[in-house]
């Protein structure tokens, strides 16, 4: 059986269309592995990632389970909060330091 051309082409787009959906869907999968901005947690510990690009420090508040709540200065980019079980919240004060 001989298939029509218009059909192989057909064929052929679709494939092409598939395949780039699994590279955009690859690429936003990466980009989802990145670290978030502001506060996050891993399974073990507790970070606040301050996505900038002019340099700044910012002061976060920082919510701990069985101690008082403290504020801390922290730099562009990743800071360790402490063990997950610890610390319950960190949040941007809206001031520089």
């Amino acid at each position: 059986m001989r298939v029509p051309r218009t059909v192989l082409s057909t064929l052929g787009s679709a494939a092409l269309v598939l395949a780039s959906l699994g590279a955009v869907t690859a690429v936003t999968a990466g980009s989802a592995a990145a670290d978030p901005c502001g506060f996050y947690e891993t399974g073990s510990d507790a970070y606040y990632n301050h996505c900038t690009s002019d340099g700044s420090r910012v002061i976060v508040k920082v919510e701990v389970a069985w101690a008082p709540d403290y504020e801390r200065c922290v730099a562009p980019g990743k800071t360790w909060l402490g063990s997950a079980g610890e610390i319950q919240g960190a949040h941007y004060t809206g001031r520089t330091c």
